[in-house]
């Protein structure tokens, strides 16, 4: 059986993929088991056999005591007899499902697959994926008949980046395997690291549908809760105080308002609207939900820019301070940020922007979306916008905006968290 093999080392695991969810999942099992970790990326790797988390979410210590091999040579997967692939699944320009990632990664593992390996799937996809568009290429690729001589499984990443509490071994896992036996190889294997415990799946189709709903499910209710804050907006009341009131019933759901970016909850609800499609469903509630949200930016820089246009003559002459530009809090990720099209609305309406970020590197922002992070915030300007709620940030005080703004400045707190302490700016929130 594969587990004892690879609890006694006979027999090696390779991760493909060392992004936020390949490293940390190739650490905790190579505390265990003899592990290799694969990624694409010679500078990645380099920098992870120096003990460095290129995504910034690992310190060195957690490198300490771990059986692993880190590399970007095909050739050295090839010891390898449980693979574990842990790609982006992103969505192309349309909106539709971007599958490359993952096929190339199929691809990568076929040309190296024997007789008897396992290979499971993290990278989130709409149910049928896997056994659709994966599992054929691997026995193509392999020359090797599926579930005769490899077994192949599904279980759901579910890591939060920025996240302390809610780590990689105290998340339950689902796992699902290609028949009873692969099932529970899979599941045992997860046991090995996961103190939360394994939740074992029906199929691999409930596994990947189980993941693609747990984020579709957020989005919609964060949607609800924009709507929400456009129509209090225009009523005059604070969305977040309603929020707080309703909260004080047991069974309120506690959503909040905001721009929804980052490479799952902007993302994968589009997999399941697109599988649906295919079966001749409209998506509706999904697919309003992705309106709402994805719209968020531009109706973020509509408000602030009516604001400006009120207070001061010339628009063109304001300047405006955004503060934060990955998707969210305390971590350096800066995919699929939403910040990052509120300042494109911004410049559109001829406002000068500068946009500072403790977490995000300048050269990753400069390459994906075209602007510069300033070196130091320089005052004094018309309009503050702090959109995500780094730690650095909520740490400051009025005083502290008013020293580098005009007097009668906006304040966009576009995560409520400065909600009456604010009173000598002029203070809006979602």
């Amino acid at each position: 059986m594969i587990y004892n093999d690879l609890l006694s080392k006979d027999k090696k695991m390779a991760i493909i993929g060392l992004g936020y969810v390949g490293l940390p999942i190739a650490l905790e099992f190579a505390k265990k088991i003899s592990v290799i970790g694969f990624d694409i990326k010679p500078d990645r790797v380099e920098m992870m056999k120096n003990k460095v988390d290129p995504s910034n979410e690992l310190v060195a210590e957690d490198f300490d005591g771990c059986d692993i091999q880190f590399t970007s040579n095909i050739e050295d997967i090839r010891e390898a007899s449980f693979y574990i692939i842990a790609v982006p699944t992103p969505i192309d320009e349309h909106k539709k499902p971007d599958l490359t990632p993952v096929i190339s990664a199929t691809e990568t593992v076929g040309k190296v697959l024997s007789e008897g390996d396992y290979v499971v799937y993290e990278s989130t996809v709409y149910p049928g994926c896997t056994e659709e568009d994966c599992i054929p290429l691997l026995s193509k690729i392999s020359g090797l008949t599926y579930m005769d001589q490899f077994k192949v499984g599904f279980s759901p990443e579910r890591i939060n980046p920025g996240d302390k509490e809610h780590t990689l071994t105290r998340i339950t896992k689902v796992s699902s395997g290609c028949d009873a036996e692969s099932a529970e190889e899979i599941a045992k294997t997860y046991e090995l690291v996961i103190e939360a415990g394994v939740h074992r799946a029906s199929s691999i189709k409930v596994a990947e549908a189980a993941k693609i709903i747990e984020n579709t499910q957020r989005d919609i209710n964060i949607a609800f809760m924009n709507e929400l804050s456009m129509i209090f907006n225009k009523m005059g009341i604070n969305t977040y105080e309603v929020l707080e009131a309703a909260g004080t019933k047991w069974n309120f759901l506690k959503f909040y308002p905001g721009l929804v970016g980052g490479h799952c909850i902007g993302v994968d609800p589009y997999y399941l609207t697109y599988k649906s499609a295919k079966f001749g469903h409209h998506a509706q509630i999904i697919n309003a939900g992705r309106g709402i949200n994805d719209g968020m930016a531009a109706y973020v820089a509509r408000q602030v820019t009516l604001k400006l246009s009120s207070s001061f003559p010339n628009l063109k002459d304001c300047r405006v301070l955004v503060m934060g530009a990955t998707f969210k809090e305390n971590v350096s990720d800066i995919r699929n940020s939403k910040v990052a099209d509120v300042i494109s609305e911004l410049k559109e309406f001829g406002v000068m922007v500068d946009v500072v970020d403790p977490y995000a590197s300048p050269e990753e922002i400069r390459e994906e979306y075209d602007f510069e992070l300033a070196p130091s915030i320089e005052g004094p300007y018309h309009c503050v916008i702090v959109a995500v709620n780094h730690t650095q940030y909520t740490k400051l005080d009025e005083a502290y905006f008013q020293s580098i703004t005009h007097e009668g400045a906006i304040f966009a707190d576009l995560k409520g968290i400065f909600r009456d302490q604010i009173t000598k700016l002029q203070y809006w929130s979602l």
